[in-house]
This record gives C-alpha cells, structure tokens and sequence, in this order.
C-alpha cells in the first residue's frame, strides 16, 4: 500500500551492514545502494515516516544505512496539493537525514545533482534525502479527468513544465541535434513503445486458479521435511549450549519457555546466516527471557536490540532475507503487530506472488500473544485476535501448546523458509511459557523431553490425544489443549465418556482434510477457540467440517468473547474456561 515499501528499503541498505558483519556473502557489491522512490503526498504516510525515523535513528548512532530516499515532487497527491515548500521544509533540515535537491524537469542541472547525491550515499553509507522535482502532465488515473476539477491554466503550466520539452530545448540549443533528427527519434521511440505493447499483449494471459496461485505459496514436502530433519554441525552445536551435558535432549524434561530457547539455539547453530532481533530480546533476553542466552551463545551480531517500531522490525527482516539472511524478528506482544501488519500483508508475503517466486523473503516472525496471562493483563499483553493473520496469502501460522512440538515446529518453520522462501509466524501463548502442570500443582504433567535433533513435524499434522475415543472429539490450539485435557478428564468422570482431544498445531493454513479425518468417527464435536468469536480460528474448523459433509454430528463451539480483553479476574468473564468447555459438553449429551 502507500509508501509501504520504504522500511524493507531501510532495511534492505542496514542489512549491507549485517551482512558483512557476519560474514554472509551478498548477492549484490559491497558497495551498493538502495533506492527507493516515492511521491510527495506519500511521504506523508505513517509507513513512510517510520522508515524516515529509523534511518535518522541509524544515522546518529553511526550506524551504515546507504539509503537513497527520492521523493518525486510534482506538488500534488490525487488531487490533494502538497503546500508549496512543505518537502524541503519538512527534509533539508530533518537531523540523519543528508539532503539534495533536484530539478527533474531540467535534465543536464538535474542529472548533475542526482549522481553527486547519489555518489554521496555511495561514499558516506549514510541515509539521504533526494528531493527531485517534477511535473505531472497526465490525471491519477484513468478515471481521473483533471479538467473537471483542476484549472486550465495550472493544466498549461503543467504541460509547459514537460521535461521531454525541455530536454529537446538543450539538445537543440546545444548543437546536439538538429529539429528533424529529434523527431525522428522520437517517432523511433514512440514506435518502439508500440511494438513493446504489442508484444506484450500476445504474451500468455493467466487463465487458471492454479497457475495464479503456484507463486503464492510454495512447498515441496520432501525438500522440506529433509531440510527440518537435517542435523546441525555437532561442532557448532555443542559450541551453542556450551558443552554435552547440556545438550537439550540430555536434560530432564522442561516446559514451553525453556523447549523455545532451545530451539532457538540449535536453529542459529544450524543456519549461520541467521539473525534474532526485535524490543528487548538481547541481554535482557526476552520479557519472557524466551531469548535468554543468545547474545552470549551468538554475538551482538546475530543478536540484537531493535527500536520500539513493529513496523520497522518487519521491514528489517525483509531486508535481511532480500540479501539471503534468515531473520527471526520478534514481535513482543500480538496486541504490538496490528499496527504493523501491512508490512506481512502488503510486502513480505506478496512478493513471490507478485513476482512470480523470482523473489523471494523467507522469515520466521515470533509473536508473543493469546490470553490467559496471570498478575500483567489486560488487552495490549492479552490479545487473543488472530483475524489479521488468518487473512494473508501465503502466511504460515503455528501455535504450538507445549515444549517438545515447539521446537519440532521451529524446525519445520526454518525449513520453510530455507527451501521454499515462506513467510511463518510463530505464535507462542504467553500463559503456557512456564506451565509445568496439567491437572494438580505439582504434577508436572505438562514437562516434556526435548526432541532428537532429527525429529520435525509435517505441516499441518496436529496432535490427537486419546486417538481411539469416539464419544467427543475437542479441537483446539494453544491455551485451549490443556484446558481440553483437563474437561475431557471431568467428562470420563462424570458421563463415562471417552474424549479424543486434537491439539491444531498449525491455524495457517488449517489442514481441512486431516480435520474431517478425526471427526469421521466422532459421535459428537466441541470446538475450542481462545481466539474472538467472530472470524476465529474456530470458525475455520466449522467449515472444514461441513463442507466434508459432517454438519450433522451434534456440534458445539466454545470461544472468546468479541471484546477487548479485560484485566485481572474480569478477563475470565470473555475468554474459555474448564467450566464452560464441560457445560457445553454437557449440552451434547442431552442432543442425542
């Protein structure tokens, strides 16, 4: 969307840096610059200013960001004017930000000034600001009739202003050409353009579904799961958790924070090209302390602290993956990547679509979310909507409810992006970062080995608990299976009922056929969905279900409430709970 491509632009000139810190050969010369061009009325937009803010951030901590920020000023947005003077009053004198201004519509002046700022950019490796003006000689868009609305004497003034106009004036005054060879190649040039249309408009047309779609989301299953089961470097790896008796799947069983920290380990032992950023995730390690460790085990480096802007996080991890990395930013909270989402929707996870997979930004994005935190509540550390995710082409969502499949996940995740270039976003439920029990304190039920290094999951195969029951099948994610287990137990107590309960895993995208297979033989259904009621994860298991032809089992769905999350005890009164997972159970036993 608007000015949305300006923070991978940012992104794309500060991981140059990044990657010769590490040590990763670029694809591009050492001493390449990013240009990123946008209009007057653009520069305006929050995406936009970002990018502005982060690249003076970077400026001022010296830090190498050649980027060439070119703003094409012809006064006016659509039909909104820009302020006379608001560009060069807003940038020539913005700190971080090196400004040079350029005539466009005078070509010898101003193709002097564009190469000396870009040159500049070139030498010093520091953000700079072009401001070249224009003229626009055409309306909008094809629907947009200038005349109606704009005068005719600003339309002739803009006419006049043609720089072709005034590039045939220097040529001719200069002696470069004379009047019939101008126009000769200009009807050489205009005959050129035809032939190119017409060329193109013979090319193959898009006719099918499937061949629009095959950039969108690519996977190759075998390549893939190869990829997740290969086993990094024992050297490096031993050098990650610093000896053999630490090795992970050496230690007693532990809970989700612990299993994610592992895996994040071993990921950046396996793929050096890897880089783990976000707010607070270097040596505090986490809010969570989920990252703990990982400064000391990789460097500052690979490891580091980024500014409070979601938006410019993700526009750091397409830069990064634009020159071969492998970024996993973090995002803190949910709540935190709603503000920032276009950078998933409208850039990351468009570009092998758009592309056609010539290009390709493979990230695994972690987002701390869901509900169910205890003593730090509230909507912005409780956000239980996941709606904006589910709606991205192409997004991989995973959730995972205990340690051993997170880091099977992580695994399956970075393969991904290794072989198929994917976008993934890895939800971690906050509430389950340190649950040690399962149905009494103490018990220690929800510990969990850690996997062999050579074990992954497919994408899509969920969990099944209990996979010979029948009575009730509960599908659920996240906070949702514990609970499950523990109302399943409540209901083989109390109604002699046998529960198979069917842990997701993966909400993106739902895997529709191994959903049906576990409801084939089910005599009733309970969904489970910690997400809004409306458009939640729930309503995608109803689906898949009927449209396997299963609408008639006896079906309940229990799920949050659409609201904000509120705090303390409060937030129980919106979100599911044992007691209302069995009262709904209860409600299928009296419909048969």
């Amino acid at each position: 969307t608007i000015a949305s491509h300006l923070p991978k632009a940012l992104g794309t000139a500060m991981a140059i840096e990044s990657a010769r810190r590490i040590g990763h050969a670029l694809p591009i010369p050492a001493d390449s610059v990013v240009i990123c061009s946008f209009g007057d009325a653009s520069s305006n937009h929050a995406a936009a200013q970002t990018a502005f803010n982060t690249a003076a951030w970077a400026a001022y901590q010296r830090l190498p960001a050649p980027v060439l920020f070119v703003c094409e000023d012809n006064g006016i947005g659509i039909s909104v004017k820009t302020p006379d003077g608001w560009i060069a009053q807003n940038f020539s004198q913005r700190p971080g930000l090196d400004y040079f201004f350029a005539d466009g519509l005078d070509l010898a002046a101003g193709h002097a000034q564009v190469q000396r700022a870009l040159a500049h950019c070139r030498q010093t490796r520091r953000p700079t600001f072009l401001h070249l003006r224009t003229t626009r000689l055409m309306g909008h868009a094809g629907t947009d009739f200038e005349i109606e609305w704009r005068p005719l004497p600003e339309l002739c003034a803009a006419e006049a202003a043609d720089p072709l106009l005034r590039s045939a004036q220097i040529a001719l005054e200069s002696g470069w050409l004379g009047p019939a060879e101008l126009l000769q190649r200009y009807e050489a040039m205009r005959a050129r353009c035809f032939a190119a249309a017409e060329e193109a408009d013979r090319r193959p047309k898009l006719e099918a579904l499937a061949q629009i779609v095959a950039p969108l989301a690519p996977y190759s299953p075998a390549a893939v799961q190869a990829e997740a089961t290969r086993v990094a470097d024992p050297a490096a790896r031993l050098a990650a958790f610093g000896s053999e008796a630490q090795l992970p799947e050496r230690l007693p069983p532990r809970h989700l924070a612990i299993q994610i920290n592992q895996g994040l380990h071993e990921l950046m032992a396996k793929y050096p090209s890897t880089l783990l950023f976000g707010e607070d995730v270097a040596q505090k390690g986490g809010v969570y302390t989920v990252s703990k460790g990982l400064l000391k085990a990789f460097g500052p480096r690979r490891v580091f602290n980024t500014l409070l802007d979601e938006t410019m996080i993700l526009g750091m991890a397409q830069g990064l993956a634009n020159l071969g990395m492998l970024p996993i930013p973090e995002i803190q909270y949910l709540a935190y990547l709603h503000n920032a989402a276009d950078q998933l929707r409208g850039e990351a996870c468009s570009l092998q679509f758009f592309s056609n997979d010539q290009y390709r930004n493979p990230m695994l994005v972690r987002i701390a979310g869901l509900g169910y935190q205890k003593g730090f509540g509230g909507h912005f550390h409780n956000d239980n909507s996941i709606a904006a995710l589910r709606d991205i082409p192409g997004l991989v969502v995973g959730c995972p409810s205990r340690g051993d499949d997170a880091a099977m996940m992580l695994r399956t995740l970075a393969a991904l992006a290794q072989v198929d270039g994917r976008v993934s976003v890895f939800l971690e439920p906050i509430a389950l970062y340190m649950s040690k029990d399962l149905y009494e304190p103490g018990d220690g039920q929800w510990l969990f080995p850690y996997p062999a290094p050579e074990q992954a999951l497919v994408l899509g195969q969920g969990r099944v608990y209990n996979p010979d029951a029948s009575d009730l099948v509960i599908f659920s994610y996240g906070n949702g299976v514990p609970m499950s287990l523990r109302a399943a137990r409540t209901l083989e107590a109390e109604l002699g009922w046998q529960v198979r309960v069917v842990d997701l895993r993966w909400l993106v995208p739902l895997n529709a056929a191994f959903i049906a297979g576990q409801a084939a033989d089910a005599q009733r259904v309970l969904v489970v969905d910690e997400g809004r009621h409306s458009a939640g994860v729930g309503e995608g298991v109803i689906t898949a279900l009927v449209e396997a032809g299963l609408g008639h089992l006896p079906l309940q769905r229990v799920s949050g409430a659409d609201t904000y999350t509120p705090l303390a005890g409060a937030a129980m009164c919106v979100l599911p709970s044992d007691n209302a997972l069995v009262s709904a159970a209860r409600v299928l036993a009296q419909d048969l």
